[in-house]
């Protein structure tokens, strides 16, 4: 357990090796086949912001397997000089959003989601979740240095 909740990976070689690990386990743990794309040398970010990235893998994951009914999952990061951007799709049922914009009604869909959504905020990035009844994308983009944009 506490591997998965903070694999000695992160600290040791970086975000890219966690995540292959843990989507390799998790793929095989769950049967949702999950297409992991990245570049394929991914510089060290500061430690919050990987740990941040892993953990929103790991919630969004969970997420689809509990909820969507979605056999399988994309994710996607993008690395440029100022800025890490994350996604996560799947195809499954979508969010039930009870009427309100998922953009200002986070809160509302979940204990995780909320926390993702707080965590992205103190870094200084932005969470958006785009769901319909093809699927949700969730989209996380995080300052790539120290400093707080």
């Amino acid at each position: 357990l506490s591997y998965l909740l903070h694999p000695p990976l992160l600290d040791e070689f970086g975000l890219a090796d966690a995540l292959r690990g843990y989507v390799r386990g998790f793929d095989q743990r769950s049967g949702i086949h999950v297409d992991l794309q990245m570049p394929e040398e991914l510089r060290r970010l500061p430690r919050a912001v990987e740990m941040t990235l892993f953990r929103i893998v790991q919630e969004s994951l969970v997420n689809i397997q509990r909820h969507s009914g979605s056999k399988k999952a994309d994710i996607r990061m993008i690395l440029d000089s100022t800025q890490a951007t994350l996604e996560v799709k799947d195809y499954g049922r979508g969010i039930k959003s009870n009427g309100q914009s998922l953009k200002d009604g986070v809160q509302s869909l979940g204990v995780g989601i909320y926390g993702m959504r707080e965590r992205v905020r103190q870094l200084g990035g932005e969470l958006e979740i785009d769901s319909d009844q093809k699927g949700t994308t969730v989209r996380v983009m995080l300052p790539a240095s120290e400093e707080k944009s």
